[in-house]
């Protein structure tokens, strides 16, 4: 499941965010990934229920590095900057914000070189060589500069903020209101969408956030339900099976793959097969955005 953490100044509407995508209130919620594709492959496959893609949402209550330290498992971020009270520049705010990110980084780093330095005099050359690289990037970040601008390998396990995708969203006249949305969020969907009179200005940060952290959607779909899954862009067939259940991908057998078009066009996933547009792949096939799999497994 894709992860997002939700970062803000004081007052900047970060709260409300996280209400107006989860419906709640909290720390931590999940919220529906819209994708228009998901009804017409219900339909195909005779699926009574479809149930949408979902991400999980994390709001932390402040910017410190101990706070924002929980945040270093998402897959992307989302700032939120002040543009309703007219007393703040969200430029500025979103300036804040980055340095934030660097310095709870450069702490980090700081108590890992701590650690590493000490278990070096061991004499291990690895260590030793993990206490030059992370000496080499805590200075970058001492310079004020993202580890998104690093440009060697970073030491593995180290699960930098500033290398994260960053997507801002400007919380006022010139970009969302999410008080309204907020609201909104409140109501039953249909209700909701007459309001807005179309799709909630969410829906575009959150193929923003999609397309910021490299996913794609995959299918699956039977006479029960229809479903959309996240996955990372480049990953397997069998990478899909886990995703759908550990079981599935631990008795990975085949997997039986079609276009969502295709079956969509067919009507069926019969007729798909009867036309040749169904084929077999194995546990490497590089799964692709829109792809049905029927994975079959031996446990």
């Amino acid at each position: 499941m894709l992860e997002v953490g939700i970062v803000g100044l004081p007052g900047s509407g970060r709260s409300t965010l996280f209400a107006a995508l989860t419906g709640g209130h909290g720390s931590v919620g999940t919220a529906e990934i819209p994708d228009d594709r998901l009804v017409p492959v219900a339909a195909a496959a005779g699926s009574p229920k479809a149930t949408q893609a979902t991400l999980k949402v994390e709001d932390v209550a402040g910017t410190g590095p101990a706070l924002l330290g929980n945040l270093r498992q998402v897959d992307a971020l989302l700032a939120v900057v002040d543009s309703f009270s007219g007393t703040r520049d969200p430029d500025a705010d979103r300036a804040s914000l980055e340095l934030e990110l660097i310095v709870a980084d450069r702490d980090h780093v700081e108590k890992r070189l701590e650690r590493v330095r000490t278990q070096a005099k061991s004499g291990d050359p690895q260590l030793k060589y993990e206490v030059e690289a992370l000496e080499g990037v805590l200075a970058h970040l001492e310079a004020g500069r993202p580890l998104s601008e690093w440009a060697g390998e970073l030491p593995g396990e180290l699960e930098p903020l500033t290398t994260k995708p960053l997507v801002v969203i400007e919380n006022g006249p010139g970009g969302i209101d999410l008080k309204l949305e907020a609201e909104l969020a409140e109501l039953p969907e249909a209700e909701a969408a007459e309001f807005r009179e179309g799709p909630s200005a969410l829906e575009a940060v959150l193929r923003e956030v999609f397309e910021a952290a490299d996913l794609l959607t995959f299918f699956t779909a039977n006479e029960n339900e229809a479903r959309a899954w996240t996955l990372r862009r480049g990953a397997t067939a069998v990478d899909a099976a886990a995703a759908v259940h550990s079981d599935l991908a631990r008795g990975f057998v085949r997997c039986e793959v079609i276009r969502w078009s295709d079956l969509v066009e067919s009507g069926s996933r019969a007729e798909a097969s009867r036309r040749g547009l169904q084929r077999v792949e194995g546990k490497t096939y590089v799964v692709q955005d829109g792809d049905v799999l029927n994975v079959r497994s031996s446990v």
